[in-house]
């Protein structure tokens, strides 16, 4: 399954840097993130749990960018 969220980040190598935590986190197939619309499309791993793999999306990539924010 593939889900876009709405997120809040300061400059494209931060981007960049949500983006590889993002895809390190279990539960995540493959992530993408991109600065020029603010948006985070990431595709879940077959039986993952949505809200508990964005809760520790949104940890990973707040260790990379602590003011982040991603609306899920």
């Amino acid at each position: 399954m593939k889900k876009t969220f709405p997120i809040e980040v300061d400059c494209a190598a931060c981007a960049a840097k949500m983006e590889d935590a993002a895809k390190k986190t279990e539960g995540v197939k493959n992530a993408s993130v991109s600065f020029m619309t603010l948006k985070m499309r990431v595709e879940f791993e077959d039986g993952a749990d949505i809200n508990e793999t964005m809760d520790r999306v949104l940890k990973a990539c707040r260790k990379v960018e602590p003011d982040c924010e991603i609306d899920f």
